[in-house]
């Protein structure tokens, strides 16, 4: 694109592209399906007229001929085609679906899965009660060999004395031999192989144009254990696991609602992984609910590599630094959410929930703050924001303060800087830039080293990276300071996208220092910002409830006591906005009627 067109896009005015993006709003009808209105009798009768009246306003040859037209058209329409009295459709459905003939679902099998090099299948043939052919196909590793020898192949193989002459059908095999608690008879190869997959054993009997699905998964997983990321003194502590079943009745252990509800969603086009959403019914908003679903179902790739995946490719900015979906491995703060009204989205493999829509200050909310008295928890709030502005802009008002605004500077401090940047061969900016670095580097190795030298290699090379640097006259101690104290502020911050975020932030605003001071630290807060302000998630303003401002929300910066919370958030236009239907410490209410009496 040259110059000239630069320019004249920047100078002539054009109308704004119609973005439309999902909006929660509290007055919004429900939409009509399409995104049109249906056709009512007055419409309809309109458009009849307006066709009648273009029709007689054609000569009479042409008015023949079109209805003549119309007429084949429609008889096309309605004749289907027909190969050797088989229409197309009935043949695709053939091919689609299991066979009568048993030789046939045996070579679809073997060929779905290549089983003449994949190892990992296992194609079981034998007969049914001595009597009708038979198959079972499974992957080894995937299912409970005890299941498939004492529950399918003992049953099914035994012979039946007393029924010899009994017709060996679906129905008969399901409702007599199989001694399993699920069992699920499906017709499509599509859904079988998809099953199989995720450590089901399919059953294939002779003449019988069903196929039997058995629940026999019995793969390895690991145990429930104690959460890593979101560590906390006081309160459960126990954590999601890389099972999908395992976290879901992980949750339901702590909300015992009939109304939780969870909706399974295969993901991408090769729909071999399964994510479920759980919201509770008649409290969250159904809106957010058909939002998620409609993201999730339009998604079209093969392969998402967990929820991290996931979050990329729903959420509404993916190319802010802010995230807008929290992830979070504890079930207990997964529950506190969806009695909030938030929807919970659980891969299948990820030890982590993915809470949507999500506000830029729960972020900072930590997961033992509901634990601690109000008054504790409104302390740690306030360390946290403190940490994560000066993590954020820490090194930048110290760039601008030595370049730019020496004057601000009290006149011993001042003395102090300059006496110990005297004998500093490099600039302020390159030692600054040089010590980030290094605190960035040796965070990253500490992390990729096993547990105990990674600790180690953070607390030794941090001391003596700093003291050899100063020792050297590379970096003064004023600046070694200044770093920490981020390095630190950092680490404060309970959540780790919203602090990876803040790292790079700082660099940004270093970068705004060293070119116009505390100007330029101000025009990228003022830029930032105006683009966080913007953003939404799932249709819930970013800083809701500041801005815009909503109904008074108490849980956000300062905590109140826990009786006061009588509603849930105003922005998230739940069903039942009410936590109570009256006073909170009813016990107070009957001591103060007592005493009246």
């Amino acid at each position: 694109m040259s110059v000239i067109s630069v320019i004249k896009n920047i100078v002539i005015y054009k109308e704004p592209k119609n973005n439309e993006r999902f909006e929660l709003l509290e007055d919004e009808q429900e939409d009509m399906k399409n995104g049109e209105a249906p056709e009512t009798s007055e419409t309809a009768a309109q458009n009849f007229n307006e066709n009648e009246e273009n029709i007689l306003h054609q000569p009479s040859k042409n008015i023949m001929q079109t209805l003549k037209r119309v007429m084949k058209n429609k008889k096309q329409e309605d004749t289907p085609k027909v190969t050797n009295g088989i229409t197309a459709d009935q043949n695709q459905d053939n091919r689609n679906n299991v066979s009568k003939d048993l030789k046939k679902n045996l070579q679809k099998m073997k060929q779905e899965f290549h089983f003449s090099t994949n190892q990992d299948i296992v194609i079981r043939e034998f007969k049914v009660v001595q009597k009708n052919n038979a198959f079972i196909v499974y992957i080894d590793g995937m299912v409970d060999k005890n299941t498939i020898n004492d529950y399918i192949l003992r049953q099914l193989m035994a012979e039946q004395k007393n029924n010899k002459n009994t017709k060996i059908s679906v129905d008969y095999i399901t409702d007599n031999l199989l001694a399993i608690n699920q069992v699920i008879r499906q017709t499509d190869y599509k859904e079988i192989i998809k099953q199989i997959l995720n450590g089901l054993t399919a059953l294939f009997v002779e003449g019988n144009q069903e196929c039997v699905l058995i629940e026999s998964r019995g793969y390895e997983k690991r145990s429930v254990s104690t959460p890593l990321d979101e560590s906390v003194i006081k309160g459960p502590q126990e954590a999601f696991t890389e099972n999908l079943r395992t976290n879901l009745t992980l949750v339901r252990k702590i909300i015992k609602n009939k109304d939780l509800v969870t909706e399974m969603m295969p993901i991408g086009k090769a729909e071999n992984t399964a994510c479920a959403i759980m919201h509770i019914k008649g409290i969250t908003n159904p809106k957010i609910v058909q939002e998620v679903k409609r993201r999730i179902s339009s998604i079209d790739i093969d392969f998402i590599a967990g929820d991290g995946g996931l979050d990329q490719l729903i959420e509404d900015h993916p190319f802010s630094l802010f995230p807008q979906i929290l992830s979070t491995e504890r079930p207990d703060r997964t529950a506190s959410f969806l009695m909030d009204g938030k929807v919970a989205i659980i891969c299948d493999g990820s030890p982590y929930a993915s809470i949507v829509p999500i506000t830029f200050f729960r972020f900072f909310h930590s997961a033992e703050d509901g634990t601690l008295r109000w008054q504790f928890g409104t302390f740690l709030r306030l360390i946290r924001m403190v940490a994560a502005f000066f993590a954020m802009f820490l090194p930048g008002l110290f760039i601008a303060l030595t370049l730019y605004h020496q004057e601000v500077i009290p006149t011993e401090l001042l003395f102090s800087f300059s006496k110990a940047k005297e004998n500093i061969p490099i600039p302020i900016i390159l030692e600054l830039l040089v010590m980030e670095l290094s605190f960035e580097l040796m965070r990253e190795a500490g992390i990729r080293l096993p547990g105990a030298i990674g600790q180690s290699l953070g607390i030794i090379g941090a001391i003596v990276l700093g003291s050899t640097a100063v020792a050297a006259g590379i970096v003064s101690p004023i600046l070694i300071m200044v770093v920490s104290i981020t390095g630190l502020c950092g680490f404060a911050i309970p959540n780790f996208s919203i602090a990876f975020g803040v790292r790079i932030m700082r660099f940004i605003f270093i970068f705004f220092g060293v070119i116009a001071g505390f100007y330029g630290i101000a025009a990228g807060i003022f830029i930032f910002g105006g683009l966080a302000c913007s953003m939404k998630s799932f249709g819930v303003p970013y800083f809701s409830p500041v801005a815009p401002k909503t109904k008074a929300n108490h849980d956000i910066g300062i905590m109140v006591p826990p009786w006061t919370l009588k509603e849930r958030p105003d922005f998230l236009n739940t069903n039942n906005r009410k936590r109570t239907n009256g006073t909170v410490r009813g016990w107070i209410q009957q001591a103060k009627r007592g005493n009246g009496k």
